[in-house]
This record gives C-alpha cells, sequence and structure tokens, in this order.
C-alpha cells in the first residue's frame, strides 16, 4: 500500500465511526418525528412505583455484579487496593461508561480513578482488559444460548439470517466461550502474549466464575426491562432484543445506545406490544440504570478526587493491600501469584 493510500486509510478508520453514528442519529431523529410522545408520556405516568422500585433494586444488583468484575483484574494482577474501593472505582467507571461511552467510562475513567489510588497504568490496562473479556464471555454464552434455543424473531428480509443461521451461530459462540473455560484449565502457559502486551490468564474454577458473572450480569439487566414489562413480554425475548441493541450499540459508537436501544426494541416487538409501551419501558430503563446512577455516581467521583488529593493515593494502596492480606511492599517488588487451578 502506498503512503498516500495509507494516509487515506488512516483518515477512512477516524471518520467512518463517527460518520456512522451521525448517520444513525439522524436516522434516529427522523424516526422520533412519527412517534405519538403524549402517549409515550401517559404509558410512562401509568407505571405502578413498586414496579419502577423492583426495576431500581435489581439495577443495583446489577451495577454490584458488573463492579465485581473488576475483582479479577485484583486477584491476577495482585494490586493492593482494598475490595471496597476497587468495586467503588468500577461502578463508577461503569455509570460514566453507560451514559458517556467506552473511551469515557470504561477507559478514562478507570485510568484516572485508579491511578489516583495509586496502580500504575499498565496494572490498570489488564483491570480493564480482564474486566472486558469477563463482560463479553458472559454475553458469548447467553446470546449463544439465545440464539441456539431460542432465536429472535428477525424481520423479513433477504439480508437477514434465518433461524438455522441463528441456531448455528448460537453454537459457535457457546463453542468459543467452552474453549476459553478449557484454555484456561488445561493450558500450562500462564500468560497471553500479543506483540508487546501480556495478559494473565486466569485458571480454570477463576474462568468459569468470569463466565458465570459475565452471563448473571446480561441476565439482570434483560430482568430490568422484563419487569418494567411486567411479564406482558416473555423473558427469551426480551434478552433477545436486549442482545441484539448492545451489539448495535458498539457497531454504531452511539453514546449509551441512544435511540439504537430504542429502535432494536420497537422493531423487535413491533406486532406484540404497542410502540409508545416500549418506549415508555425503554425510558423507564434508561432513568434506573443509566441516569440514576450517574447522579450517584457524580458525587462519588468528585469525593474521590477530594479523598485522593489528600494524600489517600500511593499510599492507599499499601495500607488497604495489607488490611487485604497482601504483604506491604514496593509496587515494582509485588509479583502476581500462580494462578493455575484458581
Amino acid at each position: 500500500m502506498s503512503p498516500r493510500a495509507q494516509r487515506i486509510w488512516l483518515w477512512a478508520k477516524r471518520i467512518a465511526p463517527w460518520a456512522l453514528a451521525a448517520l444513525v442519529l439522524a436516522l434516529v431523529a427522523q424516526q422520533a418525528r412519527t412517534v405519538e410522545w403524549p402517549a409515550v408520556w401517559a404509558s410512562l405516568q401509568q407505571m405502578p412505583v413498586q414496579r419502577l422500585a423492583l426495576a431500581v433494586a435489581i439495577a443495583v444488583l446489577s451495577y454490584a455484579v458488573y463492579a465485581g468484575f473488576d475483582l479479577v483484574g485484583r486477584r491476577l494482577t495482585q494490586h493492593g487496593l482494598s475490595v471496597p474501593r476497587t468495586l467503588g472505582t468500577a461502578a463508577i467507571s461503569y455509570a460514566f461508561n453507560l451514559n458517556f461511552g467506552a473511551l469515557v467510562g470504561g477507559f478514562a475513567m478507570r485510568l484516572r480513578l485508579y491511578t489516583r489510588w495509586g496502580l500504575q497504568a499498565a496494572t490498570v490496562a489488564k483491570v480493564i482488559a480482564l474486566s472486558m473479556a469477563t463482560n463479553w464471555l458472559g454475553y458469548l454464552w447467553v446470546a449463544g444460548a439465545v440464539l441456539l434455543w431460542s432465536p429472535p424473531r428477525l424481520p423479513a428480509s433477504d439480508w437477514l439470517p434465518g433461524d438455522g443461521s441463528l441456531r448455528a451461530i448460537g453454537a459457535v459462540m457457546l463453542a468459543l466461550a467452552l474453549m476459553y473455560l478449557v484454555l484456561c484449565a488445561r493450558s500450562k502457559e500462564r500468560t497471553l502474549r500479543w506483540r508487546s502486551h501480556a495478559l494473565p490468564l486466569p485458571g480454570g474454577r477463576l474462568a468459569l466464575l468470569q463466565l458465570t458473572t459475565g452471563g448473571a450480569s446480561w441476565l439482570l439487566i434483560a430482568s430490568i426491562v422484563w419487569v418494567l414489562f411486567d411479564g406482558h413480554v416473555a423473558y427469551a425475548v426480551v434478552l433477545g432484543a436486549l442482545l441484539m441493541a448492545a451489539v448495535a450499540g458498539v457497531i454504531t459508537h452511539v453514546p449509551a445506545g441512544l435511540g439504537v436501544l430504542e429502535a432494536v426494541f420497537v422493531a423487535t416487538l413491533s406486532g406484540t406490544v404497542p410502540a409508545t409501551e416500549v418506549l415508555a419501558v425503554v425510558l423507564a430503563y434508561r432513568a434506573a440504570y443509566y441516569l440514576l446512577p450517574l447522579m450517584l455516581a457524580l458525587p462519588a467521583y468528585l469525593w474521590s478526587e477530594a479523598v485522593a488529593r489528600r494524600g489517600g493515593g500511593a499510599a492507599m494502596v499499601a495500607t488497604t493491600g495489607a488490611q487485604d492480606g497482601a504483604r506491604e511492599a514496593p509496587r515494582a517488588r509485588l509479583q502476581p501469584r500462580p494462578t493455575k487451578g484458581i
């Protein structure tokens, strides 16, 4: 490839995601003009408080499970940050991730908070990578099971896959999740290497925990939407729509999947539930799972910044590490313990 072609390709890779996001938002805005928003608002107002409270309770549990993903990184990297601070950092970052995108929440916010507490950037990168692996490993087996046993009903189209193709994709996804589990349990090499990067490989039991908690996170998120529908839609249908919306949001790079989530649910449930009710449920879901946690994460983030500025940074790693049973030692001397069979 010529230098000019390389430059064009680099610019195209930078511009394409933003162009796609702009196109999606334009289409969503055009579609939004056709929605009867007064009817959506009326449907939203009719939701019982008890149902909304249950959705919020499940959202709290889901955040707790997702925050636990970072404990996998804590175990494998052997960093000395305490469990409560690790969970708090992960939960704050997750709220920012959902509302502002992976670059802001999943990467920048985690890096900011963890390094504030004294962790090295290389350690934070491993924690982030292991958390992402846990999340998408859970997606693999949950989505694989849904596609294999209860494939979602897609609109009739020549370019969309049929039930047979969806079941085959589901079988492949389940096989990939199983292969990861076998690799972690049987491999003698305990480090995954790619170019200059190295990532510790968990043992079989920890890998099984990754699959379990990763899948539980997706199941809990779907439970929030299912509860808000008050059982009018089958749980498997809600789960399938949510999983498709998650992939669509990643592909389009739209922060918070704004409009994408709504469009996928309306398209999937068309003919089953009125569009106004679907939109009311999705808006309530956004309030319970996106906005309310963000309202709590913002002051929590400001508090953590204030604590770190008062001297709770690098020293915090040593003191909290001692409380958790870790040896008090300089960061450079900490060596990960063998993870075989964890």
